[in-house]
Formats: structure tokens, C-alpha cells, sequence
């Protein structure tokens, strides 16, 4: 990307080569694609009213950084919003990161609840992780946290995903 500055121009250019990335990452909160869009078009609006008031933004290599937290940011407030149950629907299947040959819906559905079981913080490490394949050290600067800390949660999330779903088979 450069050192160039963002400025509207370039941030509705930078927006729209990554919005399948920020939808996926709403789609991840809310398991819900109109909810996920209503993410997306919020995040975009609040990230366009900030460079707005800044005029520009300064360091063009952390734009992604920037929209990533942004989009996270409007995800958690809309599901603090509507605190309600949120049901897996078919289009869910579609936006897994992992080849959908080797998930079933039941085990999709699973893998959804487990997510679903842990913090923010542990949630979006696993989503950064494993569905946007950032590193350790993007996320690190997306949640502004030590990467040491970075580790520890994801390590720490994917122990209780796994006695998460070792628990469901069980109960089969």
C-alpha cells in the first residue's frame, strides 16, 4: 500500500477491496447476512466521519488495522444492541473459512456455538485467526494488546472451543 495518505478517494477504494473480508468478520458476530451488511455500512460510515474530521490518514499501512477495529467495534455494539439469541441460518455455511466439503450443517452449527461461547476478545482472536488468517502481529495491532497476550488468548479460546465441542460429541 505505501506510505501514501488515505483520503476519501482511496478510502472508498481501499473499503471496496476488502469489504468481503469486514463482512465476514461481522458475519462471524451475528450469523446474520442482512445484520452482517448493516455492519459493514456502519463501520464504513463511522471510518468515513473519522477522515473526515481528520482530513486524511496519515499512515496508509495501517488502514486495514484501522477498518478491521472499526468493523469489530460496531460488531460488538450491535450485538450489545440487540442481546438476543441469534439462529444459524443456511447462508452461514457459505462463510466459513474452512472447506465445506469436510463440515457437515450439524457440525457448522457447532463450531458457530462454541465460538459463541467465549469472550469478545477470545472470539475475535479465533476470527482474526483462523477465518481471516491474519498473523499474530496484525491482530496484536488490530486489539492492541502485547503479542504474548495475542497467543495466550487464542491458545487459551481454542482449549475451551475444544471442550466445547469434545463435551457436544459426548452428549450425542
Amino acid at each position: 500500500m505505501g506510505t501514501a495518505v488515505i483520503d476519501k478517494f482511496r478510502f472508498a477504494r481501499e473499503l471496496q477491496s476488502r469489504k468481503e473480508k469486514y463482512y465476514r468478520i461481522a458475519y462471524s458476530y451475528v450469523k446474520n447476512e442482512h445484520d452482517a451488511l448493516d455492519i459493514v455500512g456502519e463501520a464504513a460510515y463511522k471510518g468515513l466521519r473519522t477522515l473526515g474530521t481528520l482530513g486524511t490518514l496519515r499512515e496508509a499501512d495501517y488502514f486495514d488495522t484501522w477498518m478491521t477495529r472499526i468493523v469489530i467495534n460496531a460488531a460488538i455494539d450491535f450485538t450489545r444492541s440487540r442481546s438476543r439469541v441469534t439462529l444459524c441460518e443456511e447462508p452461514a455455511l457459505e462463510v466459513l473459512a474452512v472447506l465445506e466439503d469436510e463440515l457437515t450443517p450439524e457440525d457448522s452449527m457447532d463450531l458457530y456455538k462454541a465460538l459463541d461461547a467465549l469472550s469478545e476478545k477470545d472470539r475475535i482472536c479465533v476470527t482474526l485467526r483462523y477465518f481471516e488468517e491474519q498473523t499474530f502481529v496484525q491482530i496484536a495491532e488490530i486489539l492492541q494488546e502485547p503479542e504474548t497476550t495475542v497467543k495466550s488468548r487464542l491458545y487459551r479460546a481454542l482449549r475451551k472451543m475444544r471442550g466445547f465441542l469434545e463435551k457436544g460429541a459426548s452428549e450425542s
